[in-house]
């Protein structure tokens, strides 16, 4: 009797959950599907230019639970909307609105949602100008969704881009990181943090504004440090510029109630999501004024050097610790803390 070897099954690629991460996962799901599908190429950036001096970017909000200490899912959509513009150097100018709601949603918490939503493009500046709304059945969506897009106007006097840091490169962050992500997780799961810690969620355009106008065509990259974190933000702009990025571990401001509840789960603090600071990398010869100009505002009144960027291995991220010694800083590959943002 022959003997025969079946062929192994085999599984069917599916979505997952670290997928949206802003991780490693994220980035092979953009880069393996959907960018050549559509395309695109050239580095990933937070916002589109379109023609000559139109910047657009579209982003959609999926965090769960959807009221956190320091805010909720709608403000965030136009808090993370604007700072997507901002981060290519725009000043946005308006906003679209979109649902995607639940059958059984109660309708006050709709009305409590877009009421904050409105309130936080009134206090940016940035009016809501249209949008949608979709109602889907019971058990097809959890509870409620929100994308937000977003039109800017280019400033004539930079254009920040992940792939223009250089060597020399100073970086600079604007506050203190890991609020957002630990304030969604203690609300989530009831872990008793939320009386210590708020998100940052808040408008990042005016402090960008602010940095441009003191430092011009010397501010080189920005990124908002959301899913993924710091860690991933400094990865991305370290991959796309094609340099070596070295910082200082004890010069990462992280608040103490924010180490403490990251010690206490096992997440390191550069994987947390944040909503209402940014990195920057700064030509040296505009380092101080750019600083300067940063903690003249409430939203950068923190702001410090982390590191610098150097002639290292292209594309790595590495810190240097308290004892003198260095480890690389990578990625997550996969979903640390699901529906953040």
């Amino acid at each position: 009797m022959d003997l025969v070897c079946p062929v192994p099954r085999v599984e069917t690629e599916r979505v997952l959950l670290g997928h949206g991460s802003g991780g490693q996962l994220m980035t092979e799901l953009l880069t393996d599907v959907i960018t050549p599908e559509l395309s695109a190429t050239g580095p990933l950036e937070d916002a589109a230019l379109i023609g000559l001096d139109q910047v657009f970017s579209t982003d959609s909000y999926v965090v769960t639970p959807r009221f956190f200490p320091g805010g909720d899912i709608g403000s965030l959509a136009v808090h993370g909307t604007i700072n997507d513009l901002a981060m290519r150097g725009a000043r946005p100018i308006a906003l679209s609105l979109a649902y995607i709601i639940e059958e059984g949603l109660p309708i006050s918490e709709l009305r409590e949602i877009t009421r904050s939503a409105a309130a936080a493009a009134r206090a940016a500046g940035v009016p809501i100008v249209t949008g949608d709304t979709k109602v889907v059945g019971r058990g097809a969506a959890d509870g409620l969704y929100v994308t937000t897009t977003g039109v800017g106007v280019r400033r004539r006097d930079a254009w920040p881009s992940a792939a223009a840091a250089v060597p020399g490169d100073i970086v600079l962050v604007s506050g203190p990181i890991g609020l957002h992500g630990t304030a969604i997780l203690s609300a989530r799961e009831g872990l008793g943090f939320s009386a210590e810690i708020s998100s940052d969620s808040r408008p990042l355009h005016e402090l960008v504004a602010a940095m441009i106008e003191a430092g011009g065509a010397d501010v080189h990259a920005l990124r908002d440090p959301t899913r993924g974190g710091l860690a991933s933000s400094l990865n991305e702009i370290a991959e796309a510029s094609g340099v070596c990025v070295e910082i200082v571990d004890t010069s990462v401001p992280v608040p103490r109630q924010v180490a403490a509840a990251c010690e206490l789960l096992g997440l390191d603090p550069m994987h947390v999501a944040n909503e209402g600071c940014l990195v920057a990398f700064v030509a040296p010869n505009s380092v101080d004024a750019v600083l300067e100009a940063m903690r003249a505002l409430p939203e950068g009144e923190s702001a410090t050097v982390i590191g610098e960027v150097t002639h290292g291995v292209a594309g790595r991220v590495i810190a240097h610790t308290m004892v003198g010694a260095s480890r690389i800083v990578d990625v997550l590959v996969g979903e640390q803390l699901p529906r953040i943002c």
